[in-house]
């Protein structure tokens, strides 16, 4: 299976937007809607993450503008109504990516947090900038002639010679026609495309080379 070739580094913006702990509550809304983010790492010392201010952690304060928290679990959110600065309000310790982590992984850590954005530290802990949901997909801008050619140079090379199948890609989906020797192979050679950054998906027309008539064709799944 090919190595992950995009990083988080290639894809996340390298120019932040960044608050030190005093920074106050109505700076902080102007900032965000000033450069059209979601959330803002906090910084001390020369640029360490300390924490993150979102737009959950800002909502509390017109959220229990009038009325008091119902539910137990509502106190930690409702304490923040009170807030007025950013080492109030932020989300601490902040949940962070390196930018030599593969795409794939920032993707998850969002999935996983329910975050949408997440500042790129170093092994330091320092800043070198913000990934967000968006910048994940731009791998599914790359060409299909590009997609193309890293699948015929990485997956298919490597199979040779059990595999000979032609290899075509429209729109992100790639297709392989042509036969197959071994047939225990379609769900390793399915998990290596996948593989590659910007494929949508892979559907197989692959018949046997020992005669048998029939193709097998694959989309969200393997077909037998």
């Amino acid at each position: 299976m090919p190595a992950p070739r995009y990083t988080v580094s290639d894809v996340m913006t390298h120019t932040a937007v960044a608050i030190g702990r005093e920074a106050s509550y109505k700076e902080i809304v102007e900032l965000m809607h000033q450069w059209k983010v979601s959330a803002v790492p906090v910084l001390e010392g020369e640029g360490r993450v300390v924490g993150v201010v979102s737009e959950a952690d800002l909502l509390p304060k017109e959220e229990f503008r009038r009325t008091e928290p119902a539910l137990p679990e509502q106190l930690e959110e409702a304490s923040k109504a009170g807030a007025v600065l950013a080492e109030e309000l932020m989300s601490s310790p902040a949940i962070t990516v390196h930018p030599d982590a593969p795409v794939a992984e920032a993707a998850r850590i969002m999935a996983r947090k329910h975050v949408k954005r997440l500042p790129v530290v170093n092994a330091l802990g320092m800043l070198e900038g913000v990934v967000g949901r968006g910048d994940l997909l731009k791998v599914f801008l790359r060409s299909d002639e590009e997609l193309e050619e890293e699948i015929r140079q990485t997956v298919l090379a490597d199979l040779a010679p059990a595999v000979t199948s032609e290899c075509a890609v429209r729109d992100g989906v790639v297709t392989l026609r042509g036969p197959l020797r071994d047939r225990a192979l379609v769900p390793l050679l399915a998990r290596a495309i996948r593989a590659v950054e910007g494929v949508v998906d892979v559907q197989m027309e692959l018949g046997s080379t020992e005669g048998r008539e029939g193709t097998e064709s694959t989309g969200s799944g393997i077909a037998a």
